[in-house]
C-alpha cells in the first residue's frame, strides 16, 4: 500500500507517521493546511515538520498555500465551530486526496486525530468522503491515546508547539479559553483562600 499522510504539524505527525509506516509499503507526508493564520505561523509549522521529517528520511510535499480558498469555502461558517471546523478537513483532506490519486497513491490518513481537542469522527467522515470521491481507501485512525506521547517526544525533540489550531477563529477561540481557564483558577485560588480564612478565625 502506498499511503498519502495528511499532517497538520510536526509535533501531530511523530505518533501517526510511526505507526502507520509499519501497515505501508511506503509513506509520504502531505502538508495541506490553507487553514494556518498568519503565513508566518504557516511557514513556521511547515518548517518544523520538514525539519524532522529529513533527520529520519521521511520524503514531504507540500501543496498550495491558499488562503483566499479557505476564507471562501470555512470562513462563511464562522463561530459555529463545528460546521466550520467540518468544512476546513473538507476542504484539506480533499486536496491530499486529489494529489493522492493524481501520484498514484492507493490510500490517506492524516495525523489530525492525533488532538484531543479535534472532531475525530467528523475527520473520519470527512477522510472517507474525501478518498471515495478518487476511488482511493481511507485508513481509519483515532490517535488520540498517542497525544501524551506525542507531546512528551515532540517537547524532547525541542519541536515547535503551537497554541492554537490554526485559523484566525480558532487563536481567537484559544486565547478565550486560556483566559476563561485563568480566571477560573484565579476564583478557585480565592475562594480557598477566603475559607482558610475564615476556618482561621
Amino acid at each position: 500500500m502506498r499511503l498519502a499522510l495528511h499532517a497538520c504539524c510536526g509535533p501531530c505527525l511523530l505518533e501517526p507517521l510511526d505507526a502507520l509506516a509499519a501497515e505501508a509499503d511506503e509513506v509520504v507526508v502531505v502538508f495541506g493546511n490553507s487553514n494556518i493564520h498568519p503565513a508566518e505561523e504557516y511557514e513556521r509549522r511547515r518548517d518544523t515538520l520538514v525539519a524532522y521529517a529529513s533527520e529520519i528520511g521521511a520524503t514531504v510535499v507540500e501543496l498550495p498555500y491558499e488562503p483566499a480558498s479557505w476564507v471562501e469555502q470555512v470562513a462563511p461558517h464562522g463561530r459555529d465551530r463545528t460546521q466550520r471546523c467540518r468544512a476546513c478537513y473538507r476542504m484539506r483532506l480533499t486536496q491530499v486526496a486529489r494529489w493522492a490519486a493524481d501520484n498514484g497513491y492507493d490510500a490517506l490518513s492524516t495525523t489530525l486525530t492525533v488532538s484531543p481537542y479535534q472532531d475525530a469522527e467528523i475527520i473520519a467522515e470527512e477522510g472517507e468522503r474525501a478518498a471515495a470521491e478518487v476511488g482511493i481507501s481511507f485508513i481509519r485512525r483515532d490517535f488520540r491515546e498517542r497525544y501524551p506521547e506525542a507531546t512528551r517526544r515532540s517537547r524532547e525533540l525541542g519541536m515547535y508547539r503551537q497554541n492554537y489550531c490554526g485559523c484566525s477563529l480558532s487563536e481567537v477561540e484559544a486565547r478565550e479559553d486560556r483566559e476563561r481557564r485563568r480566571a477560573e483558577r484565579a476564583a478557585a485560588q480565592a475562594q480557598k483562600a477566603a475559607q482558610q480564612g475564615e476556618s482561621g478565625a
